[in-house]
């Protein structure tokens, strides 16, 4: 009989045990931000298409600016508000600084050992400062400004020669081998003289893009985790191999040059010091508490190939196209750019600072076609956003794209006007509250991210993309070309891709015509 009464004590002990833990689950679940209703297994994905960013904007205006879904397994928060991306980005960001983690980047982070996916810390904090101040601080970019002004020389000297020619010109495929060239150069001396050269860096680089962007089941689906049943992991595994090769040929090549330098050979003769050079006496000071092993400079080096190509190349390219579509603009930034500068020369970096216009142009572009249409965050641990609870291990994503067109910031938001960036303008400004910038601390307009997390290249890739774009329109015409089953008032076609960065669905094809004679550069 006591034995009867034990066990039904215990019985009675986990009913109400139970019937606690479903009270409390479902607690936890009201307080959770609104969301669709979730099929089984793979969660909201269905509606994820075709365009990620677009889909989750259409989302939030049903459920609001805070929108909790799954992606498979994976528990979401999308932010879709500046209001919102401030509470996460700011107000909240200690709880929100890890990135989370797929089977790409996984591998070709070295195990998170880059700067771009490791965890927030010690490690993290040291390679943040190491941006700042060794790789991409002001003197740094001063020192290789030459490197940029010869590799924008010499793709205006192709357009140029393409101009005399009357051949047309796939500008985004000229542009990915200039952003490829500058940063290239930078990081460890290497651009593509050739298709066969450092073409190879140019390869690679679009193989890691592409391999990323595969939507790989083991990311999402709990019992997929273990199983490459697409071949991802394969991939990607083969992508960093013959990196891990190119890497270490060029560093082998970057330590004779030293030696050779450390024996007393002149100094005028060494080459200028690169990105890699920088990491490389890190990784040989054993003075440092954190040091850097050989799998660290490759991680290192591979955030800084990926994260200043494409996605500069991809604003320069968006630039253009609203500008043939917006030929008084064109005009306007011309006659800015030929007063300030004159037609005998080329623009420089220096001569940005005295074209606000043109620095209005490229902020709209930034605000419309942001590279990053998505910033993504991990929560590190659980946190009360208002009156809705966010678990640790949940995956927030900003969307960018979004923010760019909340009405309730930007007056007319889909249309492309620079004014709205003039502080002389009233009629476009922004909500009344003054010029914003895109660095990170105006949340309606955030193309660089926010916070710990926000892109260290900022400055790099604003010289080159307002430098470069500044060129182009100030030595050509340009004459769009193939679009003859696009139908539209606007001569070129704006449909987005369905890349990681925000990429357009369809080649812009030109013929440049040369506007200056004589022509500044041959």
């Amino acid at each position: 009989m006591a034995d009867f009464q034990g066990w039904g004590i215990i019985v009675f002990i986990l009913i109400i045990s139970t019937i606690i833990r479903t009270i409390l689950k479902n607690r936890t679940r009201s307080s959770l931000p609104p969301g669709p209703f979730r099929l089984p297994i793979i969660g909201h994905l269905h509606l994820l298409t075709p365009i990620p960013h677009q889909a989750l904007h259409k989302l939030s205006k049903r459920y609001g600016p805070l929108m909790h879904i799954f992606l498979g397994s994976n528990p979401c928060v999308i932010i879709s508000s500046p209001e919102m991306a401030k509470e996460f980005l700011k107000t909240h960001e200690a709880s929100f600084s890890d990135r989370p983690q797929t089977v790409a980047s996984m591998h070709l982070s070295y195990d998170s050992q880059d700067f771009m996916f490791a965890p927030y810390g010690p490690y993290w904090k040291f390679v943040k400062k190491l941006f700042m101040s060794d790789l991409l601080g002001g003197h740094t970019l001063d020192l290789l400004q030459s490197v940029r002004r010869y590799e924008i020389q010499s793709m205006i000297n192709v357009m140029f020669k393409k101009s005399l020619a009357g051949e047309a010109v796939n500008v985004g495929g000229e542009l990915i081998r200039l952003t490829n060239n500058v940063i290239s150069s930078m990081v460890m001396r290497k651009r593509s003289e050739s298709e066969e050269e450092a073409g190879e860096v140019r390869k690679l680089i679009k193989e890691v893009f592409d391999t990323s962007g595969i939507f790989n089941l083991s990311d999402f689906i709990w019992f997929c985790k273990n199983l490459d049943l697409q071949g991802v992991k394969k991939s990607v595994v083969d992508v960093r191999g013959r990196y891990d090769k190119m890497m270490d040929r060029i560093i082998e090549e970057h330590r004779h040059l030293r030696m050779k330098k450390k024996e007393g050979s002149n100094e005028a003769d060494a080459p200028p010091k690169d990105f890699l050079d920088t990491l490389l006496d890190i990784y040989e000071d054993d003075s440092l508490e954190i040091k850097l092993s050989m799998d660290k400079v490759k991680a290192i080096i591979l955030d800084m190939l990926t994260a200043g190509t494409d996605t500069s190349a991809s604003v320069i390219e968006w630039t253009l196209a609203e500008l043939i579509n917006h030929p008084i603009v064109m005009e306007k930034v011309r006659r800015e750019i030929d007063t300030v500068v004159g037609k005998s020369r080329l623009v420089e970096e220096s001569d940005i600072v005295n074209l606000p216009y043109l620095q209005a142009i490229v902020k709209e572009t930034l605000r419309l076609h942001p590279s990053g249409s998505l910033i993504p965050r991990q929560a590190t641990e659980g946190c009360n956003i208002g009156n809705y609870y966010i678990p640790a291990e949940t995956r927030i994503f900003v969307n960018v794209w979004a923010l760019g067109r909340d009405p309730n910031y930007w007056k007319n938001a889909l249309e492309f006007k620079p004014e709205r960036f003039i502080m002389t303008s009233n009629e476009y400004e922004s909500s009344g509250k003054g010029q914003v910038d895109v660095r990170g601390q105006h949340f309606q307009l955030l193309p660089f991210g926010s916070g710990r997390r926000g892109c260290p290249g900022t400055t790099l890739a604003l010289k080159i993309i307002q430098t470069t774009v500044a060129a182009m329109i100030q030595c050509f015409e340009w004459n769009v070309v193939g679009n003859e089953t696009y139908k539209s008032i606007t001569p070129v076609n704006m449909e987005e891709g369905k890349a990681i960065t925000l990429s357009r669905a369809h080649p812009l094809i030109c013929v440049p015509e040369a506007r200056l004679n004589p022509f500044p550069i041959i």
